[in-house]
């Protein structure tokens, strides 16, 4: 208990629900900083993919906020962009990184459904402007030949 007067620290109210204990061994405040940490640009299987673009010769841009969806990297001379998913976040089927946690699992199922509509919808906002638009999974980056094989015959397309 934080004293008398207040609720338990472990008490955290869910939108609307009734109370649920918390088995987080961090306080919201300090969870909340934690997750502020959680690189969305820069990741290392974001990395990956540069570099082996790099490595291939093709050059890019970076994070084009004047795209739909600020894709993560932009090919422009091949009208290609690219997004680099982790698959938890954003769902892999099939994938076994892609797992839901147990504690509130409401609110993951929520969050992961809006994460999926709108990947979508950046995917058919680039595409009605005449994109192509690969996905490059998290776990796909651990293969670098296969992902090789992938990206080169994605773009070796348009050449």
């Amino acid at each position: 208990m934080t004293g008398s007067n207040g609720p338990p620290d472990e008490v955290l109210l869910y939108r609307g629900d009734s109370p649920k204990m918390s088995t987080d061994a961090l306080s919201r405040e300090q969870r909340s900083q934690l997750m502020s940490h959680v690189r969305h640009e820069g990741t290392k299987p974001e990395l990956v993919v540069r570099s082996l673009l790099h490595r291939v010769g093709f050059r890019f841009r970076l994070n084009r906020k004047d795209l739909p969806g600020t894709p993560d990297i932009v090919l422009p001379k091949y009208g290609v962009a690219i997004f680099v998913h982790g698959c938890f976040w954003h769902r892999h089927p099939g994938c076994n990184m892609s797992t839901t946690p147990k504690q509130n699992a409401e609110f993951w199922k929520e969050k992961f459904e809006h994460n999926i509509i709108r990947d979508a919808q950046k995917k058919t906002a680039l595409e009605s402007l005449g994109w192509r638009v690969v996905v490059v999974w998290e776990c796909e980056t651990r293969n670098i030949e296969e992902l090789a094989s992938k990206l080169c015959a994605f773009l070796k397309d348009e050449v």
